[in-house]
């Protein structure tokens, strides 16, 4: 199947190119994109999760917990993990930044601020409901909205720092040679949404997002998502790599959603 997708993609390729950096951080921006032990990991498989339930009205909790049953050891956190063996469904409490990096469908899928907040604390809550959890996916699908609607670098990074009290006032170059891996949302979604005001096209924000080192996989995806709502253009080369990558079922369901709601 081919897709020719420009909304949740950008996450889902975030997450693919930087699964093989996770465990071996790179500080550079100069590496292959196209490394071929590169593959989807819980990023992805949530994310989808989040498109099928805004596309087709399901439920936040019980189609995370199908979606993730399907396809396990994809680096799911160890309180998801924990959460996935119960039939109870009760959120646990985390600010991990699992919370975030499953938000972007949010962003692309509403045309109000209200609704994509009120939506990314709903898609949270169901497992990170810590006030930290709901402000990390808050803050990704907000940016991603605000991306969209065709605000500037400077709009969106003054939202986003009034309206969460993050700290953007850092550079990269900064923080990059004392980053660490950080699977918080309040130690990673600000790092992640400074790589895409860095960035200078989708390319570019990626392999910011990488070079930090850190949760690679999970920040680059929220770059990604970001990257691709405000830039509108994905190199088909990556597209297509990171679609060979993909099972089909998610491949038919962002398709599905660009159809529903892609914005030329």
């Amino acid at each position: 199947m081919t897709s020719n997708s420009n909304t949740i993609i950008g996450a889902v390729i975030g997450d693919v190119i930087g699964s093989v950096f996770e465990w071996n951080n790179i500080k550079t921006t100069q590496f292959d994109l196209f490394n071929p032990k590169c593959d989807f990991t819980d990023d992805t498989v949530l994310t989808i999760a989040v498109a099928d339930c805004i596309l087709n009205q399901k439920d936040f909790s019980k189609t995370i917990w199908e979606y993730a049953r399907k396809y396990p050891g994809r680096g799911y956190g160890g309180s998801f993990r924990n959460w996935l063996q119960n039939d109870n469904l009760k959120p646990y409490g985390s600010f991990g930044n699992g919370s975030a990096m499953r938000a972007s469908a949010v962003g692309f899928a509403f045309d109000d601020i209200e609704t994509v907040l009120n939506v990314a604390k709903q898609s949270a809550e169901v497992t990170h409901n810590h006030p930290e959890g709901i402000k990390g996916a808050q803050a990704t699908a907000a940016a991603l909205f605000l991306a969209r609607q065709g605000k500037s670098k400077h709009e969106i990074k003054t939202y986003i720092a009034s309206t969460f009290h993050y700290d953007l006032g850092f550079t990269l170059d900064q923080i990059r040679p004392t980053y660490q891996f950080d699977v918080t949302c309040q130690g990673s979604v600000p790092q992640a949404i400074v790589a895409f005001l860095e960035s200078s096209d989708f390319e570019n924000a990626i392999r910011l997002s990488i070079s930090i080192g850190g949760d690679s996989d999970t920040i680059a995806c929220i770059t990604g998502g970001i990257a691709s709502a405000f830039y509108k253009e994905i190199p088909k080369e990556i597209l297509n790599f990171v679609v060979d990558k993909l099972p089909s079922e998610f491949i038919e369901i962002m398709n599905k959603f660009d159809e529903h709601y892609a914005r030329k």
